[in-house]
């Protein structure tokens, strides 16, 4: 894993978004798809709201999609493979980029048809405790038409980055803006922040 985390870092440090398009190995993105897919049947997710948790609030002309929090607890074997690869990817930026990572937090979303997130920042003004955040998608067989592009602002362009299966987007989470474009089909994603105190 070592060569995968390492490119995610050098485009991060080369251009403010680090891009990796096969952080997410095959069998474990087709089984966390697998999860959040029953998470859905079973209506288990929840409408995505905005704000930290002492201003959070629901606006679905802003935010749209339906989110459900991992968690070690779950004792579900695929969501602890994928915090072991989170674990090992802490340890790896901590120690090369002496980043301070201390924790993080994740959680599915699932971005319906006709679903979007307009543009905003990660880090909320009372609460600085996300350093950066982290996008890795879950959807086969993606093409443009099926919409649901991140949308990333700069000082003086933008930069959109299809929702292809594996994918990894890293970015700080207190400088870059972005959003995400209207889905036109099922948009399916692990999104989430790692933390300092």
């Amino acid at each position: 894993m070592k060569l995968v985390f390492e490119r995610l870092i050098d485009s991060f440090l080369k251009d403010r978004v680090g891009l990796n398009n096969h952080f997410l190995n095959e069998a474990l993105s087709i089984n966390l798809k697998k999860n959040l897919l029953l998470l859905l049947f079973e209506k288990k997710l929840k409408a995505a709201g905005i704000g930290s948790s002492a201003n959070f609030a629901s606006n679905k002309s802003i935010r749209s999609d339906s989110i459900y929090w991992l968690d070690r607890k779950h004792e579900d074997v695929h969501e602890n493979s994928f915090f072991d690869l989170m674990d090992e990817f802490v340890l790896y930026l901590n120690q090369t980029c002496y980043t301070g990572i201390t924790g993080y937090e994740f959680h599915y979303a699932y971005y319906d048809k006709g679903s979007f997130y307009k543009r905003h920042l990660d880090q909320f003004k009372d609460d600085k405790g996300r350093a950066f955040s982290m996008i890795m998608y879950l959807n086969s067989n993606w093409v443009p038409e099926d919409g649901g592009q991140l949308c990333i602002y700069h000082q003086n362009d933008s930069q959109t980055i299809s929702p292809m299966n594996g994918k990894c987007v890293f970015f700080k989470s207190s400088e870059l803006e972005h959003e995400v474009l209207l889905s036109h089909q099922p948009r399916l994603s692990i999104t989430g922040w790692l933390k300092t105190n």
